[in-house]
């Protein structure tokens, strides 16, 4: 099996459960099985799994402990839970203990395949900028710009509040990333933090998914099913992509923001929800409100606090850093001895606009290791519709002419060690020479803030020695 594929493990006592789930999707990831929690364990302790699918019920340790037995761990798989009807409030208080999310039996493989896909963007970007700190130390969020810096010190102090706050920005730059953030620094953080990508889901499904259902609210429904802003209860509800919802749904979100009660689709009952609300969108809100396509009450009810991340470009300072931690990590799950990129590479790809921000950085870098034909990344690596597209045109097969046009043009970029030591002067400048703080606004532990510092005395004796 490719060493390029996510792995996943199945751990149910049923064997044509187990058997069935490797066939379906064994040529998409790479699965491995377990009849047993325990046997599951030792599995985990011996080799890394990226997601667990693990029955509820199962004898001796059953999905429940599992969870909280994993979930805790460095660098932990996300775990789905897979259960009867009759168990989804267990499954709730799994996701309470740490699991990523349920699905309840039997299990709909469509269904089962898009929440994998989402966990695993979710879990690769959390591993990005991971370092072995934890979680309160480090959210995985990588960048001391100055315009990383400021929009990393309003996210702390939104975080401490129980204020809606509404993420913009292009696509790729980070926004569920964010939210999760918000939500490990917030009093809440101990409580669950669910989900919803709302492209994701036609009109009625979205409903369902976000309110919950009664037993036969419509053909299908055999089951009262429990939503999303129950399920979050007292946690976070992140809801991306939230320009894409129908304006019937949006009158029913505005009325649960405003009152904080629910009625499951096809119920009665009113539900109260303690839920902080985190929404995200790459759209125009305002001008949709202009157009009549998105709600002015709602969206004054989602801007109170506005978290606008930049575009890759208005922080190119930050690719050296991230790039590093891209290519440590892709050389790590391809099993590939990549340890650098050379100083010509790395100013070119740092003179590209990255229309596609973060994430295409990273699948960039993903691309360049994996086909790497030396332990340093070359211009040579770099993909060629990048090379066109910062030679203003095609190059030629067999010429030099493109990366040397590119290298003509390229800014100077500093190393990436130099690069690391300009981060940290103004990570101490910004926080006033308070290492705790500069450690935050950096991303690392303050324990590794420390050493850098020791290595390099002059540069901590510039801004005192606080705390």
């Amino acid at each position: 099996m490719s060493a390029q594929l996510p792995i996943v493990l199945v751990i149910d006592d049923e064997r044509n459960t187990r058997e069935g789930l490797r066939e379906a999707f064994e040529d998409k990831y790479e699965i491995l099985l377990a009849d047993s929690a325990t046997a599951g364990l030792e599995i985990l302790k011996k080799q890394h799994v990226d997601v667990v699918l693990t029955d509820l019920r199962m004898p001796g340790m059953d999905g429940m402990a599992f969870t909280q037995e994993v979930a805790g761990w460095n660098d932990a798989p996300l775990i789905i839970m897979l259960t009867a009807y009759g168990s989804v409030q267990t499954a709730m208080a799994a996701m309470r203990a740490g699991a990523y999310d349920y699905l309840t039996k039997p299990v709909k493989l469509d269904d089962l395949e898009m929440m994998i896909d989402r966990g695993l963007e979710v879990l690769k970007e959390r591993r990005c900028g991971s370092a072995g700190a934890n979680a309160s130390e480090n959210v995985g969020i990588i960048g001391s710009s100055p315009a990383m810096a400021a929009v990393l010190e309003e996210a702390h102090q939104v975080a401490e509040a129980r204020s809606t706050v509404l993420i913009t920005g292009e696509s790729g730059t980070g926004k569920e990333l964010f939210a999760h953030a918000i939500h490990a620094w917030s009093p809440r953080a101990s409580k669950p933090f669910v989900a919803v990508h709302c492209a994701a889901l036609n009109e009625n499904l979205l409903e369902s998914e976000l309110f919950g259902h009664e037993k036969g609210a419509y053909t299908g429904a055999g089951e009262r099913f429990i939503g999303r802003f129950e399920r979050a209860d007292h946690g976070t509800l992140f809801l991306d992509e939230i320009g894409e919802i129908s304006l019937p749904t949006q009158v029913k979100l505005l009325r649960v923001l405003e009152t904080r009660n629910l009625e499951r689709v096809g119920g009665s009952t009113t539900i109260p929800v303690d839920v902080r609300l985190i929404a995200a969108t790459n759209r125009d809100l305002p001008a949709m409100v202009r157009e009549g396509t998105f709600r002015e009450d709602l969206f004054y009810r989602l801007n109170v606090v506005n978290l606008r991340l930049p575009a890759l470009r208005e922080h190119r300072e930050d690719i050296p850093r991230l790039l590093e931690h891209f290519l440590k990590n892709a050389a790590q799950d391809n099993g590939k001895k990549v340890t650098g990129i050379t100083s010509d590479a790395l100013a070119v790809l740092s003179s590209y606009d990255w229309p596609g921000n973060i994430r295409e950085l990273r699948n960039c870098v993903e691309r360049m290791v994996v086909l790497a034909r030396g332990t340093l990344l070359t211009i040579s690596d770099i993909p060629r519709e990048i090379v066109e597209a910062l030679s203003g045109g095609i190059v030629e097969e067999g010429t030099a002419s493109g990366t040397e046009n590119l290298m003509a043009a390229a800014p100077p970029v500093l190393d990436i060690h130099e690069n690391e030591r300009v981060a940290i002067r103004q990570a101490l400048e910004q926080a006033h020479g308070n290492r705790t703080r500069a450690a935050e606004i950096l991303g690392i532990s303050r324990r590794t803030l420390q050493r850098k510092l020791k290595q390099d005395p002059g540069l901590g004796e510039e801004y005192g020695g606080t705390t």
